[in-house]
């Protein structure tokens, strides 16, 4: 009898795992992705701290105004301050001016112009409010 040589049998490992581009094309996805999520995160804290300035500087300002247009002193020509603990950063400038105008006629020697500035962060966000008070003396 005769046998059949066999046929040779492949005892190669087959190996498994990642090669080194496809660990860098990953990270290169991942960096990426990051990066974007950073970005939106550090857009959503700087509009939110926009939100809160603008809703919250309009009633700085009519408190101010209010606060000062009791005060017994009156309105001087400029003045400036901050707005306490409670709110922290927020700084308010205001000035007065008479008004001049030919169509009030003597009406307008009682008239002043009253312009409230509210200020956060060191000028980065800026609210500026201008009212007309009567006030006979």
């Amino acid at each position: 009898m005769t046998s059949k040589p066999q046929p040779s049998v492949d005892h190669r490992l087959t190996a498994s795992g990642f090669t080194l581009l496809e660990v860098m094309v990953a990270m290169s996805i991942m960096a990426i992705v990051l990066v974007s999520v950073y970005r939106m995160h550090s857009q959503t804290l700087t509009m939110n701290t926009a939100a809160r300035f603008y809703t919250q500087a309009p009633m700085l300002a009519q408190s101010k105004l209010a606060q000062i247009e009791v005060d017994s002193s009156g309105i001087t020509a400029t003045d400036s301050g901050d707005f306490g603990d409670k709110f922290p950063g927020y700084t308010w400038r205001i000035s007065t001016e008479e008004v001049a105008s030919e169509a009030l006629g003597e009406i307008a020697a009682d008239l002043k112009r009253i312009d409230m500035t509210v200020v956060f962060n060191s000028d980065e966000y800026i609210y500026n409010v201008r009212t007309y008070r009567f006030a006979r003396e």
